[in-house]
This record gives structure tokens, sequence and C-alpha cells, in this order.
């Protein structure tokens, strides 16, 4: 099989774009929705925006780890992307978009479409090796089986978010 290096996963929720935003751009709130993540520092602690840094604690069985990201994109109502490493090495591209769905009245009125998604960056760098290695290392996964990991972990993390906000 392949190696897949991007991956995507999509909810509709029955939330305005803004709301949806607001919610994903909390980064505090992320360890109640992701099954990796446990804990969020955000440097400075102020309004998320482009170029915020915080750092990601993460679990998965008896591993911890952390990887260090910076915000790439914010724009209210519409997306959030965020850029991790490790070590200072690129490991991933991770974001959230958002979209308006439905007008008027009906079933779909006020509703959005949230996705998010996932781009490994460890190819085409001389320290995609390297980085590699240490996500084994650390998490236990090896980086072929990333994705479909992924995968599951954002469903999870989709149905957790339209949930919440839909509660």
């Amino acid at each position: 099989m392949e190696r897949e290096w991007t991956v995507e996963e999509s909810v509709r929720v029955a939330a305005s774009p803004d709301e949806v935003y607001a919610a994903v751009a909390d980064l505090r709130r992320m360890p109640e929705w992701s099954p990796e993540l446990f804990r969020v520092w955000v440097r400075d602690g102020g309004e998320v925006g482009e170029g915020t840094r915080f750092v990601g604690f993460n679990r998965l069985g008896w591993r911890i780890w952390f990887t260090t990201c910076e915000v790439t994109a914010a724009i209210p109502g519409r997306a959030l992307a965020f850029r991790v490493t490790t070590f200072g090495m690129p490991v991933a591209l991770w974001g959230y978009r958002v979209e308006g769905i439905g007008e008027g009245t009906g079933e779909d009125a006020g509703a959005s479409r949230l996705a998010e998604y996932w781009q490994d960056l460890r190819r085409d760098s001389r320290t995609a090796g390297i980085a590699s290695l240490l996500g084994r290392v650390f998490t236990g996964v090896r980086a072929e089986d990333r994705a479909e990991l992924n995968r599951r972990g954002m469903r999870a993390t989709l149905d957790r978010v339209r949930a919440s906000l839909e509660s």
C-alpha cells in the first residue's frame, strides 16, 4: 500500500461558521475533542492569530510527547491552520476549514461544514528521515501508519466538536 501524505475528514454542524471557527480556534479546548491531545500551552496566552505559537502535549497508550506549533492561518469564520515541528524539524500541517452550507429556512439553515485536514511534511527534506524516526520512537507509530491513525482521530474529533456545539 502506498503511503498517504494527506488526510481530510468533514462533518455537518448545526452552528454558524463563526461559532464553529470560534470553537476550533480556542486551542485550549482542543483536548476536549482530540483522542491524542491532552493539554495545550499557548505562548503569551492571548487571542489566537497568525504567528501564535503553542505546544501540544499528546498521549497514545503509555507514550507521551510534545510538539511545537505555529498558527499559519487564522481567518475568522473560515480557516485555522498550524504547522507542527519537533526539535525544529517539520512534521505536519494541520488545519480546519469552515463553510456555511445553509441559507434561509430548512434543515441546513445556519449549518456549517467543518473539515479537518492533515498533511505529512516528513518528506523531501534532509530531516524527513530523522523526524519520522523520532515519531516512531515517541509515538510508537510508523510514519506509514500515521495517516490511518489520524483519519480515525479526526472522525472522533469532528464528532466531539459537533456534539459540543449542538448541545
